[in-house]
């Protein structure tokens, strides 16, 4: 479904990312793993053409997204669910998901979306009317995710999304990432709690300073000695 191939990314003289190329396949969770400042999100951000590569191609679907503005990315069924939420703080929470809901022309359709959202995160519903500012980091969270379903996209690329929460909700959004791949969304996944990014993906790239160093099926990965001995605290 995705393929980077050769990315090539610089702030003013810094290369972040320096040649890397990986694939994401139809329904499957892939994640990539690394520490702070490894490019992990210069990377969703570059697919999502927020930043512009020096070098490489990313193909969507066999289209050629590498050089096309973000609204066009994301009309073809790329959504991105940013690190740190970055809801609109002072629109209700059905504001925050209308807005989300631009790319679908049909009413009919639009008001499908909004239930699947309810019923996959009955807070929201019972939230609506409520301002999105006033909500709880895990409840953010799932409205992020909501904005994110409301586009009906294929891909759905997620930057850090257990950041800030406690354990009990970190819990919770990793079973709503499963749920949301197991009814049919290709995710891709940017994620500092690298055990529970391993034991729900199908694959996983490990990231180290702009280049991917290791890469495998995500339970080998996690078995890695290396691995362990550098990201699961072994």
């Amino acid at each position: 479904m995705l393929k980077v191939n050769n990315l090539e990314v610089y702030y003013g003289a810094i290369k972040a990312l320096k040649g890397i190329s990986f694939e994401v396949k139809s329904g499957t969770i892939v994640t990539l793993i690394g520490a702070n400042g490894a490019g992990k999100t210069t990377t969703l951000r570059t697919i999502s053409g927020l930043v512009k590569p020096k070098a490489g191609t990313i193909f969507f679907k066999d289209i050629d997204i590498t050089k096309m503005e973000p609204h066009m990315i994301v009309q073809l069924g790329v959504v991105h669910v940013p690190e740190g939420r970055r809801v609109f703080p002072d629109l209700t929470v059905k504001e925050n998901l209308e807005l989300a809901a631009w790319t679908l022309k049909d009413k009919n359709r639009f008001k499908e979306k909004l239930e699947d959202v309810f019923e996959l995160f009955p807070r929201l519903k019972e939230r609506e009317k409520q301002l999105a500012g006033t909500l709880s980091g895990g409840e953010q969270q799932m409205l992020a995710f909501g904005r994110a379903l409301m586009v009906d996209a294929d891909l759905i690329m997620m930057d850090e999304p257990s950041m800030g929460l406690a354990p009990v909700l970190v819990e919770e959004i990793f079973d709503t990432i499963v749920k949301i791949n197991k009814e049919g969304k290709t995710i891709l996944l940017v994620e500092q709690n690298a055990e529970m990014a391993l034991e729900i993906a199908h694959y996983a790239y490990v990231l180290e300073v702009g280049n991917i160093v290791f890469e495998g099926p995500a339970k080998e990965v996690k078995e890695d000695p290396k691995v362990k001995a550098a990201y699961l605290g072994a």
